[in-house]
């Protein structure tokens, strides 16, 4: 089985999360820790690391199940077919997300080069450069259909 990727509403990853899981249907969604400030405190929250999207193992016969799921708004499609993830990538993201990557090294990058990740949770991807600035880099991972920023 291969997994596919769902559209979900807006901050409904989590919710529709639990409820996949809680019909059988093996789902992941890649989650970090951020610190929100308020005017009165500061929390760490959890928030998916892809906004929009979940992950999930479902059988060919199965596949319509998730739209019995309140938030699912539909697969996300590649070149007019359902996206496939593969296990390794799905693994690479889960181990990548337990790290610490202080130790990632950039080096001069262009706007409109292409870019291969060869580490953290978006590894073996390849993108283009859209924005770099004294910071951070933005990347478009056109096949995830996400802007990754990578804070140096």
């Amino acid at each position: 089985m291969n997994w596919f990727v769902i559209y979900t509403k807006p901050q409904q990853e989590l919710k529709v999360l639990e409820r996949l899981q809680k019909i059988n249907i093996e789902a992941y969604c890649p989650v970090v820790e951020e610190v929100r400030q308020w005017s009165d405190r500061k929390k760490k929250i959890i928030v998916p690391l892809i906004k929009s999207y979940v992950f999930i193992r479902v059988d060919f016969e199965n596949r319509f199940k998730v739209f019995d799921v309140p938030g699912v708004v539909r697969y996300l499609f590649w070149m007019g077919k359902p996206a496939v993830v593969y296990d390794y990538e799905i693994i690479g993201l889960r181990e990548s997300l337990t790290k610490s990557y202080s130790s990632l090294k950039i080096e001069t990058i262009a706007v409109g080069s292409r870019l291969k990740i060869n580490d953290g949770p978006f590894q073996n991807n390849e993108g283009t450069v859209v924005k770099v600035n004294a910071k951070h880099v933005t990347i478009a991972l056109e096949q995830l259909g996400v802007l990754v920023s990578i804070i140096y």
